[in-house]
């Protein structure tokens, strides 16, 4: 184990981070400066975060401009049946149009219950939590406890809207949220750290295709479904090589695959020349 934390370290150190803002929808909560308008930026971006980024990004980027600079404020003042025309056509894979309208209306009904996403994940977090995945849990149910009615015509929840929500309880891997808890909790690289009193080692990896392939040709997880368990077998043997920052490897892990250094795990040419291995 003691090799491959020199590996990561090393890997950790060197890694360009802020050349990768652009390639990663991170790049969206760094346009603004109000911790406010990161929150709400980085949590809208983070729910459309699947998929190629070249896919995405033109959805998110058409949502946060129809907010007149400041997505906290706009979302304040939302109201679905007076808003809702500005982001008409807008909709991505799972995502119909009046799922993604349904997911700013929620977002708008949390802030003006609560003031801010993170009083909401917070009240669901207990310090003697061995990770965030409680917490987690309890956010979504609140946030899906939001009537709906104004949107759907009745208080509905269908797919596409529960796509924006997974939850540990589940067994998601809920690779988007645990993205966007990472952006917000932890307070290095090009993380922001603008929710304070969280601990940065009961956060969870964000899990796709790319962790989970490296993870277990490093030997940091033996299961097969990329689900909650995974993640958090993964995030343990990363706090074996940091236990107070686990996720620092996260970033340079994940773009490592993104990039195409990885190949698919066979012993091919790029396995042979891998810098991980």
């Amino acid at each position: 184990m003691s090799s491959v934390k020199q590996v990561l370290d090393k890997f950790y150190r060197e890694y360009d981070f802020k050349a990768r803002i652009l390639h990663d929808p991170i790049e969206f909560p760094h346009r603004y400066k109000r911790r406010e308008d990161i929150e709400i930026a980085g949590f809208i971006a983070s729910c459309f975060a699947y998929g190629k980024v070249g896919l995405f990004k033109p959805v998110i980027e058409k949502i946060l401009s129809a907010m007149r600079g400041s997505p906290y404020n706009f979302l304040m003042e939302f109201k679905a049946k007076k808003d809702g025309g500005l982001f008409s056509g807008i909709k991505y894979r799972f995502n119909e149009n009046k799922d993604v309208i349904c997911l700013l209306h929620i977002i708008s009904h949390l802030l003006r219950r609560h003031k801010s996403i993170e009083n909401v994940f917070k009240s669901f977090y207990k310090k003697t939590d061995s990770d965030t995945g409680q917490a987690l849990t309890g956010f979504i149910d609140c946030a899906l406890k939001t009537d709906s009615s104004d949107i759907y015509g009745k208080n509905l929840k269908p797919s596409g809207l529960l796509q924006f929500f997974p939850s540990p309880s589940k067994g998601s891997a809920c690779k988007r949220m645990n993205l966007f808890l990472r952006w917000m909790i932890r307070d290095k690289d090009i993380d922001f750290g603008v929710w304070k009193g969280l601990p940065e080692n009961k956060l969870i990896i964000p899990l796709d295709t790319h962790i989970a392939r490296i993870s277990r040709c490093l030997g940091f997880t033996k299961r097969k479904s990329q689900d909650w368990k995974m993640a958090v077998e993964i995030t343990n043997a990363l706090k074996k090589l940091d236990s107070e920052d686990p996720l620092k490897y996260d970033f340079a892990m994940c773009h490592y695959g993104i990039s195409g250094l990885c190949g698919s795990g066979r012993e091919d040419n790029k396995c042979k020349d891998c810098l991980l291995k």
